[in-house]
């Protein structure tokens, strides 16, 4: 028995630098980075508001959370005009 040598194409291509999967490797992983500072940030604002709501934490911490939310998606609407003007 004898294994045929087959490369088949992958789906992604080559990741060699120089090839276009390469350069939009780099733009997909910033994507996911914006994408889950934004929920992280999110989840903070919640958990933040519900704490000061009950007493127990402080609307600063509330108030520093949706700032960097808004940062962070301020960020990620930028990135995403920025790619399509290219």
């Amino acid at each position: 028995m004898t294994r045929e040598n087959t490369s088949r194409p992958s789906d992604l291509g080559p990741l060699e630098p120089g090839t276009r999967q390469r350069a939009q490797l780099s733009i997909r992983i910033a994507d996911i980075a914006w994408t889950a500072l934004s929920v992280v940030a999110a989840l903070w604002v919640i958990l933040a508001a519900v704490d000061a709501v009950r007493g127990t934490g402080s609307w600063a911490y509330s108030a520093v959370s949706l700032v960097l939310l808004a940062v962070g998606l301020t960020m990620r609407l930028r990135a995403v005009r920025r790619r399509d003007r290219l």
